[in-house]
């Protein structure tokens, strides 16, 4: 049914705020084990009624508390691991040496000892039991982007899912096409240049972004992990002395500052030369140890309904066949989200002959990634409700995180291919002239695991028991039914006007897609698809194939102690 669940949500949730006051009293509660260090600054809200969810203190409570239970599960893996041996010309190591660099990167994931107030891990946006990517349904509803470290700085975008991210290629400009291909993050901007592995690099962004992690120096990586308890995984896959950085005294506090109270200097901590060389390996093989995990089959397993079904050992429903044929057919979902067949029709509709075409050739691939690795702008409106807008006032740090408020627009590839603010600096030169035709445009994502949820909530949709989740990079749509909705009628009830002020009698996300936030770059393959409304219901139903853990169990699924 198109219905508009955003007011029933926030009944549902029982949204509201609380004041500044109220949020202090609460925040050391909220993770004992670094009250010492966040009770000692004031909250930072600069937000207005509606945006800091009430339960958002409980919330981020909950997930530390997951995350506390897996790393005490990849510990013990750590610990049964058997003695590394090392041999053979290269070294390798031998037998063990692929789960130890596996279970190491788990360890990095979830360590909260990694931030400046002990108090955030990679994985406090992105958790197992939807797919890596953000867990709190309150935060998807409201806030939109994640509260970092600092009580409650938060970024600028919807966490992406980490799985598959391990398969894109380094970031290219494909001069046959015009087109980037490649890189990590919703911007591209972690190309891979120097790593040559685009993963590895966007495991070395949270750990330093101010809204994030927030660590002032990413030679504090180095220094935090002097004191892992895992310290010896390190030192038996990069050898002996790998740690042994002579850190100055005074370290410690500089690395218990968060990023942002230093100004410009982005390495406070005063390493000479040689020892910020060290540091920086180390630094390296953090993004290196991450990208292992997020790549193993832990993470981006090929466990799904979707899976089998290519392998012969399950036939999709007739309702999924359904899906699937309007997936690769009618809708066009396959021109971009690739599962390694050809598309019909070719062109979309209007002109092409659907609804009847139908690829019935064989897959040419077992393990399609159901992205091309691109990028579009698909046309979004600006989401009013996303934090990083609010946050131009300074906090206690004198750090102000979007001094432009309501002026800043989220370009997407087109500013970091400028090098601009929010992003991070193109290595590439070549790259600049392409900007303009970029604007707006954001990465394909893979539609694998887009509808995983956790298994005591089943689904995305209302009325339920229902997981909310958010979708796209400014987490506008939050439903798998509304964006297929979206992709269908985009151009169908097209309106002049900014979210919240669709005229009377229509209904946003039903009959009303107010205006894109980049309207220059938007694509004009989409938007007017035809589809009828149970039509978007089985390409829905479709989408829920791609959730692994149908071949066998998904890892850590099991740890959400929330509510649906």
């Amino acid at each position: 049914m198109r219905t508009s669940i955003f007011g029933a949500c926030l009944m549902l949730l029982g949204l509201s705020v609380l004041s500044n006051a109220a949020m202090a009293q609460t925040a050391a509660a909220s993770n004992p084990q670094s009250a010492d260090l966040s009770s000692k600054f004031p909250i930072y809200d600069p937000y207005p009624p509606g945006i800091l969810p009430r339960d958002l203190n409980s919330e981020i409570t909950r997930v530390l508390r997951e995350i506390d239970f897996i790393e005490e599960r990849a510990l013990a893996q750590f610990r049964a691991l058997p003695p590394p041996m090392l041999t053979g010309q290269p070294p390798t190591l031998q037998g063990s040496g692929t789960a130890m660099i596996e279970v190491l990167g788990e360890l990095m994931n979830y360590d909260k000892n990694m931030s400046p107030f002990r108090d955030s891990a990679c994985a406090s946006c992105h958790m197992p039991y939807v797919a890596f990517g953000p867990p709190i349904p309150s935060v998807n509803l409201t806030m939109i982007a994640y509260p970092g470290s600092v009580h409650f700085r938060a970024g600028k975008r919807n966490p992406q899912r980490y799985t598959y991210a391990p398969f894109f290629p380094v970031l290219q400009f494909n001069e046959v096409e015009g087109a980037f291909f490649g890189g990590n993050f919703w911007d591209s901007r972690a190309t891979g240049y120097l790593l040559r592995n685009p993963d590895a690099q966007q495991a070395q962004g949270p750990p330093v972004d101010t809204q994030e992690m927030g660590n002032p120096d990413t030679a504090c990586i180095a220094f935090k992990l002097q004191k892992a308890a895992y310290r010896s995984l390190i030192e038996a896959i990069w050898g002996r002395g790998t740690l042994d950085i002579d850190f100055p005294p005074g370290t410690d506090k500089i690395c218990a500052t968060p990023g942002g109270a230093f100004g410009t200097n982005t390495t406070p901590v005063p390493l000479g030369p040689e020892q910020r060389t060290l540091a920086d390996r180390v630094y390296d093989h953090w993004g290196q140890a991450i990208d292992a995990y997020e790549q193993s089959v832990s993470v981006s397993a090929f466990s799904s309904k979707f899976d089998a079904f290519l392998a012969n050992a399950y036939t999709l429903t007739a309702q999924e066949k359904a899906g699937y044929d309007l997936f690769r057919g009618k809708a066009n979902c396959n021109s971009c989200h690739l599962d390694g067949r050809s598309t019909a029709p070719t062109p979309p509709p209007p002109e092409g002959t659907a609804p009847n075409s139908e690829d019935t050739g064989a897959a040419a691939a077992t393990e399609p990634l159901f992205t091309c690795f691109g990028s579009a702008n698909l046309g979004l409106p600006l989401n009013p409700r996303d934090a990083f807008f609010y946050q131009n006032k300074p906090d206690f740090f004198g750090f102000t995180a979007n001094p432009f408020g309501f002026g800043y627009r989220d370009l997407g590839l087109g500013t970091f291919l400028r090098s601009g603010f929010g992003a991070a600096p193109n290595p590439n030169a070549t790259w600049i002239p392409f900007a303009p035709a970029n604007d707006g445009f954001m990465q394909t994502s893979s539609a694998r695991n887009v509808a995983m949820t956790p298994p005591q909530c089943p689904t995305t949709e209302a009325p339920g028991p229902y997981f909310q989740k958010e979708f796209f990079h400014n987490g506008y749509i939050k439903s798998l039914k509304q964006l297929v909705h979206f992709y269908n009628t985009r151009d169908v009830f097209p309106f002049k006007v900014t979210s919240g002020h669709c005229p009377p009698g229509k209904t946003e996300k039903v009959d009303c897609w107010p205006m894109p936030e980049v309207p220059a770059t938007k694509d004009k393959t989409i938007g007017n698809l035809q589809l009828t409304d149970q039509e978007e219901d089985l390409i829905v139903i479709f989408l829920q194939t791609l959730t692994d853990g149908f071949t066998r169990p998904y890892a850590n699924r099991d740890t959400f102690t929330g509510s649906a």
